[in-house]
């Protein structure tokens, strides 16, 4: 007897059956089999996206809401490289994304015969971009390779992974296979330490008596080791795309105020005797290019061997999961561990005055980050895109209280933010969700606000909106000479957008109707718009790196 199963129909059990809830993209000619599948079982969302970048963005989005897989299901060829962007954020931020395209038929695969949608390498393209990349290369595999591609996905590091089906593959009739019932992925368990490298990690932090933690991304998992650690006397600092793993209101942690432009948080790095880098890439990009100084004691810890020594030298290095070194380290410290009396009150003090210090140099929009802090939910996620808000006060000093809530562009591009927003809307759950954006980044994807349309979001949308690119003017500002070319920016009217989207519309025009405002938003269940006029609030101030001048 002939079986109605097919490849596409193993695509969406397969999905299905390792905890897949919600997949976004685009429907294609080359992935029509694989959707008809999860429409056909409807046991998956589909969010259909208005393009693949905005698509991948939002797989990325709801993967860090949630902590779970994120899937993308894009078109071939020019689709598959529309998706490119938002696999290159992903791998930034080592998100688990599953990328899934089709491809044209076998037969004409690799052979440039220009078939529809036929890309030069298309395997290689996304290679280029993802932490690995695989082609079905016969029926009988795709469960094998999609195992594979999930299973590297979601082992750490983490990333995206690329997985292209032909289209002719996708129409193949199988057998259904019987290991789907109760199928689990295998995952690797968690890299523990060698008992040695936590024994020499133990003494030589026994010894310090200032000591203090920078905890990155790797460390998402380690929070109550972390909170631990500093119940024995540490102090810590988080990358900006790790935090939340100990509450940022907590005294004994600087949260994202890293110490780039405060001298005074910089000036407590040279008192440290030790810092132990934990999960974290001490990135260019929050070391204005390796230029901090950090201590010079300082230990890695990281999953990843090739953490060893990538950006700042150390004085060792122990490969393992963040959670169990961590634990291993606290259970050997025990009653031999004795930091200086007064460090930790010290540091809390000094925190109080980096704060206060760092939102006063913000000017009008200094109080921005407390007045959202006291309307919005404290477990809503907060996702941002690149802006001078987001830059400063949203990536520094608002308050984060979980990894998951912690949504915004790793690499540092324009753009991506709503997406993202609107696939950790989609994750939230009974969690609020506010997505914060400049206008020249709302404008570059705005068409996928009709997705957040279409699919009943709960998400406030806040366009902060200075008519132009404002963090490429302060980067003029200091290395151009002040000449602005090409960074003024004529949008729609943000009212008459929202009108047109039937979406409930509200405009700040002072700083201290910022909160009342998001406020008022709030009580809305559902999509809303709320743009803050900055030529209304006043122009952002210089901030540090672009207030030196080069």
């Amino acid at each position: 007897m002939a079986s109605d199963y097919t490849v596409g129909d193993l695509v969406a059990e397969f999905l299905d059956a390792i905890g897949v809830a919600t997949a976004f993209g685009i429907a294609s000619v080359h992935n029509i089999p694989m959707l008809d599948a999860i429409g056909r079982r409807n046991r998956i969302r589909f969010v259909m996206a208005r393009g693949e970048l905005g698509g991948a963005h939002m797989a990325d989005g709801y993967a860090r809401a949630t902590g779970g897989l994120g899937v993308i299901f894009s078109s071939t060829g020019p689709g598959a490289a529309n998706a490119i962007g938002g696999l290159i954020e992903a791998r930034f931020a080592s998100s688990p994304v599953l990328h899934i395209t089709g491809q044209t038929a076998t037969r004409f695969v690799d052979r440039g015969l220009a078939t529809v949608h036929d890309a030069n390498d298309q395997l290689g393209m996304m290679a280029s971009v993802s932490k690995a990349a695989y082609r079905v290369r016969a029926a009988a595999q795709a469960l094998g390779v999609l195992t594979r591609a999930a299973t590297e996905a979601l082992t750490p590091p983490m990333g995206p992974v690329s997985v292209e089906i032909p289209i002719d593959l996708q129409r193949v009739a199988i057998p259904r296979p019987e290991v789907l019932d109760g199928f689990t992925l295998p995952i690797p368990a968690p890299a523990a330490p060698a008992a040695a490298a936590l024994d020499e990690l133990a003494a030589r932090v026994a010894r310090a008596r200032r000591p203090m933690l920078w905890v990155g991304a790797g460390a998402r998992k380690a929070g109550p080791e972390i909170r631990r650690l500093l119940d024995l006397g540490f102090t810590m600092v988080n990358s900006l795309e790790g935090r939340g793993m100990v509450p940022e209101s907590d005294p004994r942690s600087l949260g994202g105020l890293h110490g780039g432009g405060l001298p005074m948080v910089t000036d407590f790095y040279a008192t440290v005797d030790l810092m132990v880098v934990v999960g974290a890439r001490l990135r260019g990009h929050e070391t204005n290019d390796l230029s901090l100084k950090l201590p010079g004691n300082l230990i890695q810890i990281d999953v990843d061997p090739l953490a060893n020594g990538r950006t700042y030298p150390n004085t060792y290095f122990v490969c393992g999961d963040a959670a169990l070194t961590l634990r291993g380290l606290a259970a050997r410290l025990e009653g031999r561990f004795a930091p200086e009396p007064g460090y930790q009150g010290e540091f809390a003090a000094m925190k109080a005055r980096a704060r206060a210090a760092f939102l006063d140099s913000l000017g009008a929009y200094g109080g921005f980050a407390d007045q959202l802090a006291a309307v919005l939910p404290p477990d809503a996620v907060f996702a941002r895109d690149v802006t001078q808000n987001n830059t400063t006060w949203g990536n520094r000093v608002f308050p984060l209280h979980d990894p998951r809530q912690n949504v915004y562009p790793v690499g540092a591009g324009i753009g991506q933010g709503l997406a993202l927003g609107i696939g950790a809307a989609v994750g939230a759950g009974d969690r609020r969700s506010l997505v914060m954006t400049g206008d020249g980044g709302f404008f570059l994807n705005v068409g996928e606000l009709w997705t957040a349309v279409q699919e009943r979001l709960d998400l406030v949308v806040v366009v902060m909106n200075d008519r132009g690119y404002g963090v490429i003017k302060r980067i003029q500002d200091a290395t151009a000479e002040g000449r602005r070319f090409f960074a003024d920016l004529q949008g729609p009217d943000l009212a008459g957008l929202a009108q047109l989207a039937g979406i409930p519309f509200h405009r700040v025009e002072t700083a201290e109707a910022f909160g009342p405002t998001i406020a008022r938003a709030l009580e809305h269940r559902g999509l809303s718009l709320v743009e803050v006029d900055m030529t209304k609030v006043g122009e952002f101030p210089a901030y540090y790196p672009f207030n030196i001048r080069r």
